[in-house]
């Protein structure tokens, strides 16, 4: 166990978590030249696509220190968007020490000290890494006068490195191996392990990745989980190379996979503890707190037909991402479906993704929404955040919204633009201070669902992607919230409802408006687009009809002629139109969806 060193990785979004992970796994020499790529860990198209990291990954990397001995040195990758803190969180509880990356050239951001907090919670071992020193904007000074003034760490126990270029591995894999402890554990105890992460196998079923902090585990074991008392039979146990690397044993201190012929997803929850049945342990492992959806929205498959093979990925894809929670759910225009918890857009954008290359699904989902605590006349409380469920508005006596206390790290220029935004979205508290030279820290209270849409996008834009964003739950404020519904062809899209506040509702119904009559094909008959608050129409676009030029076939003659085939076609399409039905398109219910900075 002494020759075990159990770390990850943490930093703000794009400062070169991914790229030192390669570094280090290149040192080692654990992938063949040959067979090595950018961003190795991260094994998702998608994660490449974007550039960031969305699922932790583990990886075994051996390492011959300059003391001679031979290590192994447990790393786990993470994400760094504020979105995918929980899997940051997890993935800690299974370490005893971190490398805590910092960009040169950006310096201290907003996630640099969610992840530093998270880390001491957790009483790990931080070690900070300055990280592309060899960028022409790299400031390593100033940055090491933040890591002493905002983090609180020690400057001169900081190392230096590029990721990129290769320079200061050998130190980090040094640090690793003198400043973080080894393991604690004794393997003569009865199993003990932590799951912090699985995931579905099609051939083997469910794989467990788990920290072992006590005892042993080996083929022909039975264990059980200890939140659901299932037992299996272990078929396979190992290490995380590259790829999954057999093992005759996995003993306390170590990270690995356990295969147990797992069929049902609902046995293997993140978070739980794994022990023996015959020699089972006396209390399950803390384990690490439950995610808690902020970001609400309802997921349907386009076709009613595939409904079961949604419910069915669902429940696997939640084993991989145990941030997300849904329950059932329906509507009248796009039938059976769930309705989804999300910790964030970008969580929500990244799950309908997978879902759709992972399990060739064709989804649909709604208008973000947040939760809402309404107080009832008669003194009745209720929580919603589906707006199918709002009561009567005459019965509602106060609606409560949540607030979130929001972070915001910049250059001092982008000040003033920063705090227009804030205002502009019912910001209120606003308070800034000073962190460093140039640089400002910008606490401000909002309402969550001003943040939901597109207000990561925006401060990206005005900053000019200096800014960096955080954020945690404050409390329940009363607000005035309404049901802002769309009407098509006077009939009630219940799936393009939304709940805003007051003084957005018109803003956000031209918006729907003029983005479904863009969306919407033209159809024989006139086809009128509205939004209503109640029975109050607050907007409307109309779209314009087809029409047959029934005249055509006249040439000169009497005018009461024409004037009796424009009576016909004006009495046919007006029986048309009762019985006509419009048909909208799925794109149309995106294109609502997506931000519109101009109509905002």
């Amino acid at each position: 166990m002494q020759s075990i060193r159990n770390f990850s990785i943490i930093a703000h979004i794009d400062h070169g978590k991914s790229t030192l992970a390669d570094r280090l796994i290149q040192y080692t020499g654990v992938i063949p030249e040959r067979d090595f790529r950018d961003q190795v860990l991260d094994s998702m198209d998608i994660e490449r696509e974007r550039g960031i990291t969305i699922k932790s990954q583990a990886i075994s990397l051996p390492y011959k220190a300059m003391d001679g001995k031979e290590y192994c040195l447990n790393l786990i990758d993470t994400p760094g968007h504020v979105d995918f803190s929980y899997e940051v969180s997890r993935s800690l509880a299974a370490c005893e020490g971190v490398l805590l990356v910092i960009d040169a050239a950006q310096g201290v951001e907003a996630q640099t000290l969610a992840n530093l907090y998270l880390a001491l919670e957790l009483n790990l071992e931080i070690i900070p890494v300055i990280n592309k020193i060899d960028l022409p904007s790299a400031d390593v000074e100033k940055v090491l006068e933040e890591i002493d003034e905002d983090l609180g760490l020690n400057p001169d126990l900081a190392l230096k490195c590029s990721a990129k270029e290769g320079v200061g591995i050998r130190e980090i894999l040094e640090a690793i191996v003198m400043r973080i402890p080894p393991p604690k554990g004794d393997n003569s105890k009865p199993l003990s392990a932590l799951v912090f992460d699985a995931q579905y196998d099609s051939f083997r079923g469910v794989v467990v990745h788990c920290r072992l902090f006590d005892g042993q585990v080996r083929i022909g074991d039975i264990i059980r989980f200890m939140s659901t008392n299932a037992d299996h039979k272990v078929e396979e146990v190992g290490h995380f190379l590259l790829n999954r690397e057999k093992a005759d044993c996995l003993s306390a201190g170590e990270v690995g996979y356990i295969i147990a012929g797992i069929k049902e997803v609902r046995d293997a929850r993140c978070g739980d503890t794994v022990t023996l049945h015959d020699n089972p342990c006396s209390v399950p492992l803390p384990g690490f707190r439950e995610a808690k959806p902020v970001v609400f929205s309802s997921i349907y498959s386009i076709s009613t037909e595939d409904y079961e093979d949604l419910a069915d990925s669902l429940e696997k894809y939640r084993l991989n991402d145990a941030a997300l929670v849904y329950e059932k759910d329906s509507s009248a225009a796009l039938g059976p479906g769930f309705r989804g918890g999300f910790l964030g857009l970008l969580h929500l954008e990244i799950v309908q993704e997978r879902l759709e290359r992972e399990f060739g699904l064709s989804i649909l989902l709604t208008a973000p929404s947040v939760r809402y605590r309404l107080t009832l006349k008669d003194g009745r409380e209720m929580v919603i955040e589906n707006p199918s469920l709002y009561p009567d508005p005459a019965t509602v006596e106060y609606t409560y919204e949540p607030f979130i206390k929001a972070a915001i790290i910049m250059p001092e220029r982008y000040l003033g633009a920063v705090m227009k935004l804030c205002l502009d979205r019912r910001g209120v508290e606003t308070k800034f201070h000073y962190s460093g030279h140039g640089r400002v820290e910008l606490t401000c209270e909002l309402p969550l669902a001003e943040v939901i849409f597109d207000f990561y996008d925006q401060l990206k834009t005005i900053t000019q992607g200096y800014g960096s964003f955080d954020y945690e739950m404050l409390d329940y404020r009363q607000t005035d919230i309404v049901k802002l519904d769309i009407l098509v062809n006077g009939e009630k899209v219940d799936a393009l409802s939304q709940l805003v506040h007051r003084d957005k509702a018109r803003a956000r119904a031209l918006h729907a408006c003029e983005r479904l009559k863009e969306e919407i094909p033209r159809h024989m008959f006139k086809i009128p687009i509205q939004g209503s608050i109640g029975n109050t129409i607050i907007a409307r676009s109309t779209i314009s009809p087809f029409r047959k030029d029934v005249i055509a076939k006249c040439y000169g003659g009497d005018i009461t002629r024409k004037r009796k085939l424009l009576e016909k076609q004006k009495k046919g399409k007006k029986r048309m139109k009762i019985i006509g039905s419009v048909s909208i398109p799925q794109s149309a219910f995106i294109a609502v969806l997506k931000a519109d900075t101009d109509k905002k």
